[in-house]
């Protein structure tokens, strides 16, 4: 069985709180298939990111304000989802619809989709990283990835030796995102140009198959960095990190710290199975 830990900061005072997690991939050996065990993975990720948001939004609001409702979460997580879907997928499709017939094919015509997507998605990261009310929360996330590589360095886990990585790292749920931009162009070119009707619901039923080849794909990124056509691969997705993280102080990292040594303190990730490791690979 694996954890997951919290950690947040309030009046100077560190709390963390810490989950069991067994891997959703365990409950069945098809869940464990390429490709299947990708969004399988990412499924549960999300699961814990929203509850560790939760726990975050709960610890930081005032003392005499309602904690928030699992109802509000719920519908929190399904306009998340909606807008992702929406923005990312049908978006792109409508608007390259607009001048379908200028494009005269189905090549230009993917080609400009996968574009608009991938344009879109850079300009919703610009247009988050200049929002001043995420600085703290691009910080923390810089602290994370400094953390998580100062563990994987074998160092001892002090701010002052995790200040020496860089706050980039290539497993970020960001290099992820750009992934799936790029892979989704390739899983729909071969729809090719039907109807209006068959090309958005192509959009909404392939989001789990780019999903999952994404998966794949930083999968093997992540066994096979060392090599230099992989580094190559991987430099996009490592510069774009810059939008969504921010150099930390010593107290974030101190936080981030607590929290992975609150998981330490139960397992050790090296010595997890297969099955426990799948997902893994996606994002640090």
């Amino acid at each position: 069985m694996s954890t997951w830990s919290v950690a947040t900061r309030k009046d100077g005072e560190i709390a963390v709180e810490s989950h069991p997690v067994v891997s959703w991939t365990r409950r069945s050996r098809a869940l464990r298939w390429p490709v299947i065990r990708g969004v399988v993975a990412l499924g549960q990720s999300m699961s814990i990111g929203f509850k560790a948001l939760e726990i975050s939004a709960n610890a930081q609001a005032p003392e005499d304000q309602e904690p928030i409702t699992k109802r509000q979460w719920g519908l929190t997580i399904v306009a998340a989802l909606v807008l992702a879907v929406g923005l990312f997928f049908i978006v792109p499709v409508v608007l390259t619809s607009l001048i379908k017939g200028w494009l005269g094919s189905s090549v230009l015509f993917w080609l400009v989709e996968g574009c608009v997507r991938t344009a879109i998605f850079l300009g919703y990261l610009t247009l988050l990283s200049r929002q001043k009310d995420l600085k703290r929360l691009f910080q923390y996330h810089g602290a994370e990835h400094k953390v998580i590589s100062c563990y994987e360095a074998g160092l001892p886990l002090t701010p002052a030796n995790a200040q020496g990585f860089s706050r980039l790292h290539p497993r970020c749920g960001t290099s992820f995102l750009l992934v799936v931009m790029i892979v989704a162009i390739f899983v729909f070119a071969p729809v090719g140009l039907p109807a209006w009707y068959i090309l958005l619901a192509t959009r909404v039923i392939g989001v789990p198959l780019v999903t999952g080849l994404s998966f794949e794909v930083i999968k093997f990124a992540g066994r096979n960095r060392g090599r230099a056509w992989v580094q190559l691969i991987i430099w996009p997705g490592m510069q774009l990190q810059k939008l969504t993280t921010r150099e930390p102080d010593d107290e974030q990292v101190e936080v981030a710290i607590t929290a992975l040594e609150a998981v330490l303190a139960v397992e050790d990730p090296r010595a997890a199975s297969a099955e426990d490791r799948v997902g893994v690979e996606v994002a640090a």
